[in-house]
């Protein structure tokens, strides 16, 4: 993690470094974080027979129910989800950001330190630069957390 402090008006956004990554983001490179908590869970809706990976990105609400999160995060695993139907957050406190582990089977990696997994969650502060795993360390979800300054 970086210890540079960062402006109070930082931006952070989560950038698929593997090819997994961007499939579950629906073929998108990022997600930039816009609103605090941004919520990431996994997509409980099976694809449909006519429909073929990558599926991307949806809402998952019925009837006219608000939005409840941000990204709901395409898992194709066939015999291990790796992405829990109420994965991670991404907070904001002041200038720094903390990815909060919801309480998911698999648990996050966060530059290579274990957060949550068990269904006991967990908090660790984001850092420009850092790798974002979600799921555990043989996921194929990897991520890279950006942090910078907010344009002018």
């Amino acid at each position: 993690m970086t210890d540079t402090p960062l402006s109070a008006h930082s931006q952070a956004a989560l950038v698929a470094v593997t090819l997994e990554a961007q499939r579950a983001l629906g073929g998108a490179g990022e997600v930039r974080l816009a609103q605090f908590p941004s919520e990431f869970w996994r997509e409980r809706r099976s694809p449909t027979a006519t429909e073929s990976p990558p599926f991307g990105v949806r809402e998952q609400r019925f009837g006219k129910a608000p939005s409840a999160n941000d990204a709901y995060l395409l898992d194709e695993g066939l015999h291990h989800l790796h992405i829990s139907g109420e994965h991670f957050a991404i907070e904001r406190v002041d200038s720094r950001f903390f990815l909060v582990d919801r309480g998911s089977a698999s648990g996050t990696v966060v530059a290579g330190t274990r957060v949550g997994g068990d269904r006991e969650g967990g908090r660790i502060e984001l850092g420009d630069g850092d790798q974002v795993i979600v799921g555990t360390r043989r996921s194929p979800y990897i991520f890279q957390c950006s942090v910078a300054p907010a344009e002018s």
